[in-house]
């Protein structure tokens, strides 16, 4: 982007140079035509050879102008004569005397009196006269040629932006994608192996509460393997109550937490159908009230409210925790971002993915305090 910016500099001030050579060249010619009417204004009734060379050189001078509009003056801003202008009424006999024509000519005289291309002639010692002249259609193009080149120099650092931002993005996806299978592929052994020693231990007489809780746990592991390969790849969609999802990851988190935390679930009265991978949106209410915890430092309340508004299911996670600055809530998505000692700041970046990827929904942070607390706004699209 650097080298593109220092490429469109170089090509606005060698351009801008181009323009202004041609507007002094063309203020020269310009000149060179007043100096050739003030000659012939000044020649007199002269026939001889000579005289009669000179004058029809002046007229070839006169004559040679074919692209610069001209407007001649009197010192009383009559207009005397004018040339390559496109004229309303360009077939009238007398193309000054066409009402229609002199309107046109004078509101392009009231315009060239604000700008420079004036040249003063005095054809005589009471005698003065006016060159006005307009920029040929040569320099009024190129005027806008760096212009040009800039939106174009724009449009070209903002593809190849988009460019690499989206190859970026492909890649941290592959990078998600290769991660999640391996976890799951590595997670599988151990917990076959765990699920067989539970079937074992119940066999041994061991005490089956200890046996239940660590079948649970083993479960446990067992539905996280599950997840993260669904992340690796499209998971299969079924229509569920949002409600029960959200109170079924919400009860299993309550047992899971300090008893100084209260979690408190408000479920909408009217059930609320949306197109779902329920252990994934589990895994995201369960990653949000996670965070909510480490957030209040072991003290405070959680409150997750399930509503519906205008055909979309939502989902509010607040807590009482130290909140966040304008800073982190605009970082707090990002890949490795994390407050916590001890984290890979990969929740939040996976419940995006979940949420947005495959649900169509949003997730957002909707208001956070520094010392007040926070509240995460997920928004799910119903089925109708």
């Amino acid at each position: 982007m650097l080298v593109s910016v220092a490429v469109v500099c170089v090509f606005l001030y060698f351009s801008n140079s181009l323009v202004k050579d041609l507007s002094r060249q063309e203020r020269a010619r310009m000149e060179i035509w007043a100096d050739a009417t003030k000659e012939i204004v000044n020649a007199g009734s002269s026939a001889d050879a000579s005289q009669g060379v000179n004058i029809d050189f002046l007229l070839s001078i006169i004559e040679g102008n074919t692209n610069i509009p001209v407007l001649l003056t009197d010192g009383n801003g009559n207009i005397i004569q004018q040339r390559n202008f496109r004229l309303p009424q360009p077939d009238a006999g007398d193309l000054l005397g066409n009402a229609e024509n002199v309107d046109y000519l004078s509101r392009r005289l009231a315009e060239l009196r604000l700008s420079d291309n004036v040249i003063r002639m005095d054809i005589a010692p009471d005698v003065t006269q006016y060159l006005y002249y307009e920029d040929s259609t040569l320099l009024r193009n190129l005027s806008l040629y760096p212009y040009i080149q800039l939106l174009v120099m724009i449009a070209f650092v903002v593809i190849v932006y988009f460019a690499v931002t989206s190859s970026k993005r492909a890649e941290q996806n592959k990078v998600w994608v290769g991660l999640s299978k391996e976890t799951a592929h590595q997670l599988g052994t151990p917990i076959s192996s765990l699920m067989a020693w539970v079937e074992l231990m119940r066999d041994m007489d061991i005490d089956p509460d200890m046996v239940t809780e660590m079948d649970k746990d083993v479960k446990r592991l067992s539905t996280i393997a599950s997840r993260f390969s669904k992340i690796g790849s499209r998971p299969q969609m079924e229509v569920a109550d949002l409600n029960e999802v959200v109170c079924r990851s919400a009860g299993y988190m309550a047992t899971r937490i300090s008893s100084q935390i209260d979690l408190k679930v408000v479920a909408s009265p009217d059930a609320l159908p949306v197109n779902m991978s329920a252990p994934l949106m589990e895994w995201v209410m369960e990653n949000l009230i996670k965070n909510a915890v480490d957030a209040m430092e072991g003290k405070g309340s959680i409150t997750v409210t399930i509503s519906a508004r205008g055909g979309m299911a939502e989902i509010e996670v607040s807590d009482t925790g130290k909140g966040m600055t304008r800073r982190q809530r605009k970082s707090v998505f990002n890949p490795g971002y994390t407050t916590k000692k001890r984290g890979w700041g990969l929740g939040l970046t996976l419940a995006r993915r979940i949420v947005g990827q495959y649900h169509g929904g949003r997730i957002f942070v909707s208001s956070s305090e520094p010392g007040v607390g926070s509240t995460f706004m997920i928004q799910l699209p119903m089925v109708r």
